[in-house]
């Protein structure tokens, strides 16, 4: 299906990928693990430009997790060079086309090296308003709410904060980048079916869209395909079928408990 055959109305404002499978990948054709890492770049390039031309306005890619750390370190070691090299080789094209990116996560985790790089970039790029491109980094989905958490039990404490007057918009406030809507669709490669500790609050309506095809294959034919699926979905938010295609119906946002029924 090509991108001029998509309802250009219900093009998706943010979309989140899980960008799994470069490990099987590379082992299915023989190939050490790492190979499938670079060869993950490639998809990255793809998918970026593919998400710009769409009119995505919010790409969030999951680049590595805090579990990600737990793998042997020379696998560690690539992906963090990869990281770098994109950062440096990228950043006149993202620059061209108005990009501005941003990283969430447990960034004081990351080599100084990668953390210097990451600065750089979201500084050199803030004043970019085309797309904002997130890069998921040393990330967890449960760390984040357990830090935004944290930091609302210190500034209460404080007084700053009247623990009656918390509510779900006052906590997303605390989140990472709380300025960043929740994601309309979360797409994962690789055929796993599971969200793997990312976006947890954010995700609560996102639609989600799985696919066998493994990361390094994934291009921008197979991101139109995601967003084709997802413009055919009906997004209610707890409400009827009745109610959504009501012209006086209004979303609940993400604020309100859905009714799976």
């Amino acid at each position: 299906m090509s991108a001029d055959q998509l309802r250009p109305d219900r093009i998706p404002s943010h979309v989140a990928i899980i960008m799994d499978g470069n490990g099987r990948w590379a082992e299915a054709q023989g190939l050490e693990r790492n190979e499938g890492h670079r060869a993950g770049i490639e998809a990255v390039r793809a998918v970026i430009r593919g998400a710009n031309d769409l009119g995505i306005r919010y790409l969030t890619l999951y680049a590595f997790s805090s579990e990600n750390w737990g793998r042997p370190q020379d696998e560690v070691r690539e992906l963090m060079q990869l990281l770098d090299r994109y950062l440096v080789e990228e950043i006149d094209e993202v620059m061209e086309k108005g990009i501005r990116i941003r990283a969430i996560g447990r960034l004081d985790r990351l080599p100084p090296g990668t953390r210097k790089e990451v600065e750089n970039a979201t500084r050199k790029t803030a004043g970019n308003d085309a797309m904002d491109l997130v890069f998921a980094l040393s990330y967890g989905g449960r760390a984040e709410i357990v830090q935004a958490a944290r930091r609302i039990a210190r500034d209460a404490a404080a007084g700053e904060v009247d623990p009656h007057a918390i509510d779900e918009k006052l906590f997303a406030s605390y989140l990472y980048e709380p300025e960043v809507p929740d994601p309309d669709l979360l797409i994962r490669t690789g055929s796993e079916s599971r969200v793997s500790n990312f976006l947890l609050w954010q995700i609560a309506y996102t639609e989600i869209y799985t696919t066998e095809r493994m990361w390094p294959d994934f291009r921008e034919e197979h991101l139109v395909e995601a967003v084709r699926n997802y413009q055919a979905r009906e997004r209610r938010f707890g409400k009827t079928s009745a109610q959504v295609s009501s012209p006086a119906s209004t979303s609940v946002g993400t604020s309100g408990s859905e009714d799976p029924a």
